[in-house]
């Protein structure tokens, strides 16, 4: 038996590696959207200045920048593939240009994670996303999330009820 109190499942979880290397790719993804700029360029920011160092008093998790690279450049690579998957996954009349930038990228790094990276587990990916989403949103937005995510992975044909 343990002395440590348990953990309420409402409370932001501790951020690991690979998290935080999820939260910077959605903010690159973000950042390459909205700004225009190349994968090189963000990637070279990312490496540079962003990955767990403080900028601007804002202190930036020490990230897996492997995996935070082959997020970023995964959906680069498969976009074509992967905003199909995620237009199915909203509701008809919402394609993935239409919504929110930074829930754009949310979907499509997941998306991306779902479908190319089927060695991780798809609940962890799920999960950590709609974490990834409560860092951005307080609202309606976390449930579309995990509600999409849910539907992508099913259309992938991954069983959503047997541990991965």
């Amino acid at each position: 038996m343990t002395d440590q109190p348990k953990r309420d499942p409402r409370a932001p979880r501790t951020a690991n590696q690979r998290g935080a290397a999820r939260l910077a790719a959605v903010q690159a993804l973000y950042q390459m959207d909205v700004g225009r700029t190349t994968l090189e360029e963000t990637l070279a920011q990312f490496g540079s200045f962003h990955l767990g160092r403080e900028i601007e008093g804002e202190q930036y998790l020490p990230a897996d920048v492997d995996f935070f690279r082959q997020i970023v450049g995964g959906v680069t690579r498969h976009q074509l593939a992967i905003d199909p998957a995620v237009d199915q996954a909203l509701a008809e009349g919402w394609p993935v240009e239409r919504v929110d930038a930074t829930l754009r990228a949310i979907l499509r790094a997941a998306a991306f994670e779902l479908l190319r990276r089927r060695d991780i587990p798809s609940r962890v990916v799920i999960t950590e996303y709609v974490d990834v989403a409560h860092a951005f949103y307080d609202d309606d937005a976390i449930g579309l999330v995990n509600a999409a995510l849910d539907s992508i992975a099913r259309a992938a044909g991954i069983d959503l009820e047997k541990k991965d």
